[in-house]
C-alpha cells in the first residue's frame, strides 16, 4: 500500500516519537575506539562504550560547559567567534557572538573565546582571546563584566581555561595562542605565560609562571590539588600543584609526561576534567586519556582528532569532547563533580 504523503508524514513522527508520544531520543554516528592499557579502566569507561558524534562543522570546537537548568551544552567555536549551544533533538544555535573578540579591525588566529564555566550564581564566565580577558555575561545575556584583563599593569596573553574552587577563587592559564603571531606578536606585553588565581575578593595574583605554554586547568574533588597541562610538544606535560588552604599553590611534579607520544598522535595535553573518585579525563595525544591520581594513564578515549576539551553533563556520567570540527559524548561509569 502506498500512503499519502501527508499520512506517511503522521505515521513516521508516530514511529519518531515512540508509543509513549514522548520526543525520540536521537541516534547519532560513532567514531573512534577506547585504548585499554590497564584493565582498571574497565571500571572508569565500560567496556560497551563508543564515542557519540554529535554534531560537527566548527573550525576549532573548545571549552565545553554543561547548563543543567537547560539540558544543554555550550561550547566555543574559537576561530569563528561564537558560543554554541546544543542540545539533545535540537539544530545547534549560536548562544553569543562576538564571543570573545569585539575589536572592529578584522584579524586572523583564533580571536574567540575558549575556555567557559559557571560562576555560582551560574552566569557563563568566559576566557576571552581577542579581548585578552576573563569575563562574566551577566544574566540580561548582553552586558558582560571584566573579571580579570591585566598584571601589574600589562594585558594579559589570551587567557585560555578556568576552574573555580567551592570558595570562589578563580583560577585560569594564560597562554599567547589567541594572540596572531603567537609569542612573537609585538602586541604581547608579558614575558611569559602564566597561571593566575582571582579571589573572590577580586584580587588578582600569579601562582606560577614556569610552564611554556599553560592550557587547562581542573582542581581535584577535595581540592587540594590543582591540575594544568602544558601544551607545548617538547614538554607535552600535566602538572599537579599542592593548593594550600589560603589558595596558594605549593610544589608541582609532573603528574604524566605525554612527549613520546606528540610524534605519532594527534593533539597536545588541553583541556581536564576530573571524576569524583579522583580520576583525570585529560585531552591530548590521540584523544582523551584517562589518568590516576598517582598518574597511570591508564587507556584513551581515541578521537581520532586533535582533542581541546571536555565537561561533564547530564547526569554527571556522560563526557562531552571537544575534538577539532567534532562535538561529541561518551558514557563512562566514573563521575563527575
Amino acid at each position: 500500500m502506498t500512503l499519502s504523503r501527508p499520512l506517511a508524514a503522521v505515521c513516521a513522527a508516530i514511529v519518531l516519537a515512540g508509543c509513549a508520544g514522548d520526543r525520540a531520543t536521537p541516534t547519532y554516528p560513532t567514531i573512534g575506539h577506547i585504548e585499554r592499557l590497564d584493565s582498571r579502566i574497565d571500571a572508569v569507561v565500560p567496556k560497551d562504550a563508543v564515542i557519540e558524534q554529535l554534531a560537527d562543522g566548527f573550525d576549532w570546537s573548545e571549552g565545553p560547559v554543561w547548563v543543567a537548568k537547560d539540558r544543554a551544552l555550550l561550547f566555543s567555536d574559537v576561530p569563528r567567534n561564537v558560543v554554541h549551544r546544543w542540545r539533545a533533538g535540537e539544530p545547534v544555535s549560536v548562544h553569543l557572538k562576538p564571543s570573545g573578540y569585539t575589536g572592529a579591525t578584522p584579524r586572523g588566529g583564533e580571536p574567540g573565546s575558549n575556555g567557559l564555566t559557571l560562576d555560582a550564581q551560574g552566569r557563563l564566565v568566559l576566557c576571552e582571546h581577542g579581548d585578552r580577558r576573563v569575563a562574566r555575561l551577566e544574566a540580561d545575556g548582553k552586558t558582560k563584566t571584566t573579571l580579570a584583563d591585566r598584571w601589574q599593569g600589562k594585558r594579559l596573553n589570551s587567557p585560555n581555561d578556568l576552574v573555580y574552587a567551592k570558595n570562589g577563587d578563580l583560577y585560569f592559564t594564560d597562554p599567547p595562542y589567541g594572540l596572531e603571531g603567537n609569542v612573537k606578536n609585538p602586541a604581547k606585553e608579558l614575558d611569559f605565560q602564566g597561571v593566575y588565581r582571582l579571589s573572590a575578593a577580586g584580587e588578582l595574583s600569579l601562582i606560577t609562571k614556569e610552564l611554556s605554554r599553560p592550557n587547562g586547568i581542573a582542581l581535584s574533588p577535595d581540592e587540594r590539588t590543582l591540575y594544568v597541562a602544558n601544551s607545548d610538544p617538547a614538554r607535552a606535560i600535566y602538572m599537579a600543584y599542592e593548593r594550600r588552604a589560603d589558595g596558594t599553590i605549593g610544589a608541582g611534579r609532573v603528574l604524566l609526561d605525554t612527549t613520546a607520544l606528540v610524534k605519532g598522535r594527534k593533539g597536545l595535553p588541553d583541556g581536564l576534567k576530573v571524576a569524583t573518585n579522583g580520576i583525570l579525563f585529560a585531552t591530548g595525544p590521540g584523544g582523551v586519556l584517562v589518568i590516576t591520581p598517582t598518574g597511570n594513564h591508564l587507556g584513551t578515549i581515541v578521537t581520532g582528532q586533535a582533542t581541546a576539551n571536555c565537561a561533564w553533563g547530564d547526569d554527571g556520567a556522560t563526557l562531552y569532547i571537544t575534538a577539532d570540527m567534532w562535538l561529541c559524548r561518551i558514557k563512562v561509569s566514573a563521575k563527575g563533580w
